[in-house]
């Protein structure tokens, strides 16, 4: 057996016991046959062997993904799909390049059963309109599988159609056993709430904002945004999701702010002015994330994201570094 297949096997049985072992051996993997990582690892003189602790890993600079095919193993496997980030028309897109889509779309299904219970217990409607209009989302491709695997009757998106949402949502709710959880992007969110106002429709629903103004709105504090949300959809709390283009897996918060990571999921922070001074247990500072869901790509970033760390392990998202890429995924400043 190789590698891969070994390291994907036991993946769905990862404890937080064991995460060590797998990030440090997938690590050593990865610096060994990831060509980009394995350069930047060699010009930091790194020695791979002599990594013994999650804190002292090097994290790829996320930039990487624009200006790299970032691919482990390369000669072994050309892309199945290519996911894009999100942007304006003057910035450069991240690339994902994936060698199984199955695997994201089982990955992220895994997560989302473990925080939300079965997807069957779902509909799923989404308010998705610049990730449709820039094509080669993840979170489209996300929300599209999650839907197909509901066995829901009903279409999930509406690009700009508020009036026919609307009609779904209420629809929806007349399904028996079945809960409502609408996914959006936040200007999307708040452009459908101020049309809509707090009718009917909207209320009783599981909302789960992304993030992400795209310049069509002034940028805001989650508990703004949040508040404003809450105006037209009740007083539940709305939900997030914490993810992006270069993560195969994602995090949720349940409506209280802080994400809370799965399985293959770790969030550790840095000061922001140090990208090698990464703790353990740090009260705040930028993310770095490993995601060993990212087996053919690199499962060590150093986003540009600031974040909150609870003694729990939650975290909340502050907002971005000054002068980084506004992006889709919970970059609120």
């Amino acid at each position: 057996m190789s590698f891969r297949s070994d390291f994907l096997r036991a993946l769905p049985q990862l404890t937080p016991t064991t995460f060590e072992a797998a990030a440090l051996a997938l690590f050593r993997h990865q610096a060994a046959h990831c060509p980009p990582y394995a350069e930047y690892v060699a010009q930091l003189r790194r020695d791979p062997s002599a990594v013994a602790r999650l804190v002292d890993i090097p994290f790829l600079p996320i930039e990487f993904f624009k200006t790299h095919e970032v691919r482990t193993a390369p000669a072994e496997w050309e892309a199945q799909e290519e996911f894009l980030s999100s942007g304006t028309t003057l910035q450069q897109r991240s690339r994902h390049l994936v060698r199984d889509p199955a695997l994201y779309r089982e990955n992220a299904a895994r997560i989302f059963e473990l925080r939300y219970g079965p997807l069957s217990d779902w509909t799923f409607l989404a308010l998705l309109p610049s990730y449709l209009e820039q094509g080669n989302s993840s979170l489209v491709a996300m929300v599209d599988y999650f839907a197909r695997q509901s066995g829901q009757a009903q279409s999930a998106f509406f690009l700009h159609d508020h009036a026919a949402l609307r009609a779904a949502l209420a629809e929806a709710k007349q399904v028996p056993g079945r809960r409502v959880m609408l996914i959006g992007v936040s200007y999307a969110l708040l452009d459908f709430a101020a049309e809509i106002g707090p009718a009917p429709e909207l209320q009783g629903l599981t909302v789960l904002e992304t993030g992400g103004m795209k310049g069509r709105r002034r940028e805001m504090i989650r508990d703004e945004l949040h508040q404003e949300l809450q105006q037209a959809f009740g007083p539940a709390g709305i939900h997030s999701e914490y993810g992006m283009t270069e993560l195969l897996s994602q995090a949720y918060s349940l409506g209280d702010g802080r994400f809370h990571c799965p399985p293959p999921l770790r969030v550790l922070l840095r000061e922001p002015s140090d990208p090698f001074s990464v703790a353990e247990f740090r009260p705040d500072g930028a993310i770095n994330v490993i995601d060993l869901a990212n087996v053919d790509s690199c499962a060590f970033i150093e986003t540009k994201d600031l974040a909150r760390m609870h003694p729990d392990g939650g975290f909340e998202v502050l907002g971005r570094m000054d002068n980084s890429d506004v992006r889709g995924c919970n970059q609120m400043v």
